[in-house]
């Protein structure tokens, strides 16, 4: 298999710790692939026409795309422990949901402030985009603690990859203020092999 990948999007780096975390890593070759909505052409249109990583080549059928998609694949094919049953499954879902929100949301508020010139740039729409990770890492704080704290699943290896990427691209965000308990697990996971091994570099 072949993964085209950019090692500072944090939704690869979800399907990295994945293949991390199952064994995989020696069954997948890397293949660079960057760009942005404005340069896609070093992006992997043929396997993914959305024009975004990851995305995954089989020899047995069409690439596979979107992080989620992907990292349900990986599960599966090494026997299914990070996705659990119901009725925990859905919470698990919900919290990969979550992270992939909080991820969107940050790579827009990125984008905002690299790619559209300064004269154009709308701070209101990137504070509204601010305003969701805000209120996803409340949700988290409030809500999800005793899940996050419970056996390893894809909600936790989202999550702790969405906290990261907010620590690497939004560094003037202080998230961990008023959310102790978050912070707390947050610096537990991150120190799994997994996560160390994909940390992204500046």
């Amino acid at each position: 298999m072949r993964l085209y990948h950019s090692p500072t999007s944090p939704f690869v780096r979800k399907v990295m710790v994945v293949l991390h975390e199952t064994g995989q890593l020696a069954d997948v070759a890397m293949i660079s692939a960057s760009g942005t909505p404005l340069d896609p052409a070093r992006m992997p249109l043929a396997q993914n026409p959305l024009g975004k990583v990851p995305a995954l080549e089989r020899d047995d059928g069409p690439a596979l795309y979107d992080s989620r998609v992907i990292c349900r694949f990986l599960d599966d094919r090494a026997g299914g422990r990070l996705y659990p049953t119901a009725p925990r499954l859905w919470d698990t879902l919900t919290l990969e949901a979550t992270a992939d929100g909080i991820m969107e949301a940050a790579v827009l508020v990125v984008y905002e402030g690299r790619l559209r010139p300064e004269a154009a740039r709308f701070a209101p729409w990137a504070e509204g985009q601010l305003a969701k990770i805000d209120r996803a890492l409340d949700a988290l704080e409030a809500r999800w603690i005793a899940h996050l704290q419970g056996p390893l699943d894809m909600g936790q290896i989202a999550i702790g990859c969405a906290l990261e990427y907010l620590d690497f691209r939004l560094t003037d965000r202080d998230w961990r203020r008023t959310r102790p308990q978050l912070a707390a697990w947050q610096a537990a996971f991150a120190r799994r092999p997994a996560m160390l091994a994909t940390a992204p570099a500046a």
